[in-house]
């Protein structure tokens, strides 16, 4: 029986790791977890925030999907927004979903994230 995610993989381009360090742990406040040596081999990052922890993988050949995205849950929603703005990151607020507040932006190398309560 699935209990839940253990984590969500996004594909980033090639040599772009230093470019997401700074964004997902400065920007968004996450910690980088170490990949083991065999998967560090390959490039990327790993970071966690709690509970959830998102994978950054890299692809050659890499284009940021429009639609497709983690949504990840924040607290003090305009403070966050106004966090990734002040860092110069896109946001985009989407008043589409009844009962949820939520907005839109992009990772440095153009992932599309969600933040919502």
């Amino acid at each position: 029986m699935l209990t839940a995610f253990d984590h969500v993989q996004l594909a980033a381009p090639p040599g772009c790791e230093d470019l997401l360090r700074a964004y997902y742990t400065g920007v968004l406040g996450m910690t980088e977890v170490p990949k083991p040596p065999v998967l560090a081999a390959r490039g990327g990052c790993w970071f966690r925030t709690g509970s959830v922890e998102l994978h950054l993988g890299i692809e050659e050949g890499f284009r940021p999907s429009a639609k497709a995205h983690p949504g990840l849950r924040v607290t003090g929603i305009a403070e966050y927004a106004a966090r990734l703005e002040a860092a110069g990151a896109t946001v985009v607020w989407d008043e589409a979903l009844p009962g949820r507040r939520r907005f839109y932006s992009y990772d440095p190398v153009g992932n599309r994230l969600e933040f919502l309560v």
